[in-house]
């Protein structure tokens, strides 16, 4: 399966970049497991709000239901315990097995662009520490989460069942063929990228429904994708350029 790691540098345009941008020495395979209950105190509430107001708001994403999503999901429940003081930074952190969890921002537009709804049921590829899954599920009503990566699909299926997010179905698995089962989604978020976008994900988007797919060759610049289904045919949008690991696939 193609695995994602995105950071963002402004500089004109637009550039996401992920975990292959990380020091080597931060790529740990077995870092600490994040705290996964809340507390009734939380020192981070600022640190959560600026995160929102400076590093998305201000680089343009307005969609009201994304930003308060945004600002109620705690980010530090999400990394471990050794990143915590780094949640709310303008970056990816290591969560372990070489992915990261993505750079606010990224999470943030990724989401605000495929236009999420109240009643729609979404499907994200690359579940990785769930925050992702925990913020969609803030906004629709059904989310369901794909994660190849045993270790990381298991622990973020009970850190969101801990934390509360019983709209978040996960399933260890290739994200390569989607969920048909709950097909079809009105959207699909890839946080992974592909040398094509995989023809069973877009057999499972809804009629009118929008993919965010990054789409070309591993460890080079790609495309960051929207990709529109409309009267059974697919158009597709460049956005911005990326970097991403690949999708992993299983044997």
């Amino acid at each position: 399966m193609f695995k994602l790691i995105i950071s963002v540098i402004l500089l004109g345009f637009t550039f996401a970049c992920n975990g292959n941008s990380l020091p080597k020495n931060q790529e740990e395979d077995n870092p600490q497991s994040a705290q996964v209950q809340e507390t009734p105190d939380d020192p981070y509430q600022e640190d959560r709000q600026n995160m929102v107001t400076y590093q998305i708001e201000g680089r343009g994403v307005n969609d009201d239901d994304v930003l308060q999503a945004m600002r109620t999901v705690r980010r530090h429940l999400f990394v471990p315990e050794n990143e915590t003081e780094n949640a709310y930074n303008d970056n990816p952190l290591p969560i372990g097995h070489g992915q990261t969890i993505s750079q606010p921002y990224i999470v943030a537009y990724m989401t605000e662009i495929v236009e999420p709804e109240p009643d729609d049921r979404v499907l994200e590829i690359g579940t990785g520490s769930g925050y992702q899954a925990a913020v969609l599920s803030k906004i629709v009503k059904e989310v369901y989460t794909i994660e190849i990566i045993p270790e990381l699909g298991n622990a973020a299926a009970k850190r969101l069942n801990n934390l509360g997010y019983d709209n978040v179905e996960v399933k260890i698995a290739d994200g390569y063929y989607g969920w048909e089962e709950h097909a079809p989604f009105d959207a699909i978020v890839v946080t992974a990228a592909a040398e094509f976008i995989p023809p069973p994900l877009i057999k499972q988007l809804k009629e009118d429904g929008k993919m965010i797919i990054p789409v070309g060759s591993p460890f080079r610049t790609q495309s960051l994708m929207l990709v529109e289904k409309e009267d059974g045919e697919t158009k597709t949008k460049n956005l911005m350029p990326v970097r991403f690991v690949p999708f992993r696939r299983s044997e």
